[in-house]
């Protein structure tokens, strides 16, 4: 007698027959593909194992092993040793001293002529020219010092100074003048040394 097989309907909105396996115990949670127990995600939506989660060690930092930086301390008042330096305070050195070390470096053979150039106006270029190539203040042996300096101010805005040069046992006689001009700078513009004089052209 032949069998016939029918299939069995399937109404919408129904799930289709599951096959059961008859071999697993009934209440057994079902089987994954690792064959371990299903995970479940923890309180708070992440996933385990991350930054967040309960149990998670906190980062530490590494220890810093550097000495404590100690701040530098004000210079202190020489006058009376409790307040801060004043820097304006400071005593600057005046023109006429300036002058006399730089004229004497070029009268010495110490400078070249030029090198007074920016500091100087009108004739005084020319007279120090001249007077270096006297070699009156060339030593042999004894650097020439400035031993003493005076000044006159006839004007303000004008120095004439005249300074003591010795260079061992001798002694000369420089006198200089002078001027401030607009942009406050000072200049020399005469330059007299102890000796034979330049001679006075029509144009001086």
């Amino acid at each position: 007698m032949n069998k016939v097989m029918t299939r069995a309907q399937h109404r919408p909105g129904t799930r289709p027959p599951t096959r059961r396996d008859t071999r697993r115990p009934a209440g057994s949670p079902p089987r994954t593909p690792s064959g371990g127990m299903p995970r479940t995600a923890p309180p708070g939506g992440r996933p385990p194992g991350s930054s967040g989660a309960t149990g998670a060690l906190p980062r530490t930092r590494p220890t810093d092993t550097r000495p404590p930086t100690v701040p530098a301390p004000m210079p202190r008042n020489p006058a009376d040793g409790t307040g801060p330096l004043d820097r304006s305070a400071v005593p600057q050195p005046r023109p006429t001293d300036v002058f006399a070390d730089r004229l004497l470096l070029v009268l010495s053979g110490q400078r070249p002529v030029h090198w007074m150039l920016r500091h100087t106006a009108g004739r005084a270029y020319d007279e120090l020219a001249h007077l270096a190539e006297l070699d009156l203040l060339r030593t042999r042996g004894t650097r020439p010092v400035v031993r003493d300096i005076g000044y006159f101010e006839p004007r303000p805005g004008a120095i004439e100074a005249f300074a003591r040069i010795g260079a061992g046992d001798q002694l000369r006689a420089m006198a200089f003048r002078l001027e401030q001009g607009g942009d406050l700078r000072w200049r020399c513009t005469a330059v007299e040394l102890g000796g034979p004089r330049r001679p006075c052209r029509d144009d001086d």
